[in-house]
């Protein structure tokens, strides 16, 4: 298992979408399975997965974007966001949000 990191947006973040029991739930699971998500392409190893929000599925529900440093022992929880809000995060700023841990 992982350690699991948090920017602190993200932090600041998640309750807008999740329940305390959805959020604990995610963490177990991405400590579990650190490589479920698809590596955005040209990021330098970001990932993004979908996960259910509030009173969504994971269809409609939220975007988690995070990256590994596994040889460390850590997933790094960089930001969250609703598919109703962004379709999708441009790559140099998810490269930007890599590099902040490199």
């Amino acid at each position: 298992m992982y350690t699991i990191c948090e920017t602190t947006f993200f932090t600041n973040e998640y309750p807008y979408y999740w329940t305390e029991e959805q959020y604990n739930d995610f963490k177990i699971f991405i400590a579990e399975n650190p490589t479920a998500g698809d590596v955005e392409p040209g990021t330098g190893g970001v990932r993004k997965i979908r996960w259910g929000g509030k009173s969504k599925g994971k269809q409609g529900g939220v975007r988690v974007i995070y990256y590994n440093r596994l040889a460390n022992g850590e997933i790094w929880l960089l930001t969250l966001y609703s598919k109703d809000t962004i379709t999708q995060l441009e790559k140099k700023t998810l490269r930007q949000l890599a590099e902040l841990l490199k």
